[in-house]
């Protein structure tokens, strides 16, 4: 998910001076044409669309930033019927082979979270080794939103879809798989344990570290930009609601309506909680100052089901929200140069209710000028 060197180590930093000013000059941007923008998304310009049906998600950038890797479950490339991994240039061009989305997952089972090493290798979780068939999808328990933990285990493939290789496997599940900037560790999630932790595995030298230790869901994980932190979702049920959580992840499922956001050193050590929020906090990634984290939540909708990107400090300081398309928001990726985000979202140009999930890619802008602060729509 990076290239050149230079640009390694200036990412890895956490000075303000690395990061770039990736402001548009004035002169350069037009709002007139930035019809995926809404008002109040002060850090977004040039907002592009890159999917166009189905359910897109999940999209994370390549070390040298010219491609994405996602999980898409839409009719048009996909007509398996479950997610399946994709990889697609960042700027929306075909590959060197004329196409747009390239297959690079079995075709078979159920996938997620596919993530890129930096030998543009990817990673992904499948269920393709327990039967080429959609495993059943179960939504709502006693009319509560759940998901459903399948028997996943992570493989490793490269960019022309080549058979996969089983890495990390074993009973239950084993996914949400990221990697270090410097590639040595993969930061997972794992039902191994009994109850659904982080691990940390070695690529050198094959090692587990569980990395948290408390009852409730924790997943999603990220390393900071130095590599020496980690940022998760997690849940802390106590009384009645562990008494629930237990009695779902029997049936290997898990209610995600009540997450905060952690942050720890990348050893598991230090963990502390960044956000006291209600309803859902989740899919956060480091800011590339290392300082911030964006991240989805409902808490402005008191558990509704819309959903923004927000940014915070790592002390649970200066809550600002992002994003203001009145729709789902989420899954927000910096690219490895801090110049862009990827995102995935329910909006549309012509501002209408839509159940689709495309995913976009926009201009960061870190500092945001009067034409950003008084954008209307086109």
């Amino acid at each position: 998910m990076l290239s050149v060197r230079l640009v390694l180590v200036c990412c890895l930093g956490t000075l303000p001076a690395c990061m770039p000013n990736s402001s548009s000059k004035r002169a350069d941007y037009d709002p007139a044409t930035d019809s995926l923008r809404f008002p109040g998304e002060v850090h977004l310009r040039n907002i592009r669309q890159l999917t166009f049906g189905g359910n897109n998600a999940e999209a994370y950038w390549s070390y040298d930033d010219r491609y994405l890797v996602f999980q898409s479950d839409w009719t048009a490339i996909n007509p398996q019927g479950c997610d399946q991994i994709f990889l697609m240039r960042a700027d929306g061009q075909p590959l060197a082979d004329g196409q747009r989305y390239r297959l690079l997952s079995t075709g078979r089972g159920r996938t997620t979270c596919a993530y890129f090493l930096p030998n543009s290798r990817v990673l992904y979780a499948s269920t393709h080794a327990a039967g080429p068939e959609c495993p059943p999808v179960l939504r709502s328990v006693e009319g509560r939103y759940v998901w459903s933990l399948y028997e996943y285990d992570i493989y490793v493939t490269d960019t022309t879809g080549a058979p996969p290789e089983l890495l990390i496997g074993g009973p239950g599940y084993d996914a949400e798989a990221t990697v270090s900037p410097d590639g040595r560790y993969i930061v997972f999630t794992s039902s191994r344990s009994g109850d659904l932790e982080l691990w940390r595995y070695d690529l050198q030298t094959g090692a587990l570290l569980q990395l948290t230790q408390e009852l409730g869901y924790d997943g999603g994980a990220f390393f900071s930009p130095d590599g020496s932190q980690i940022v998760w979702r997690a849940s802390r049920p106590t009384g009645e609601a562990a008494k629930r959580y237990r009695q779902l992840l029997a049936q290997g499922l898990v209610e995600p309506s009540e997450m905060d956001l952690y942050v720890a050193n990348a050893d598991g050590s230090n963990p502390r909680r960044v956000t006291h929020l209600p309803g859902a906090q989740w899919a956060p990634y480091f800011h590339p100052d290392g300082k911030r984290i964006i991240f989805a939540s409902n808490h402005h909708t008191k558990g509704g089901r819309l959903f923004d990107l927000f940014l915070i400090h790592l002390d649970g300081t200066g809550l600002a929200q992002v994003t203001h398309s009145g729709t789902f928001d989420a899954f927000p990726m910096f690219s490895r140069d801090g110049r862009r985000l990827v995102f995935a979202s329910n909006r549309n140009a012509r501002g209408e209710a839509s159940r689709e999930t495309n995913l976009f890619v926009a201009d960061w802008v870190e500092h945001p000028e009067p034409i950003d602060l008084s954008f209307t729509r086109p």
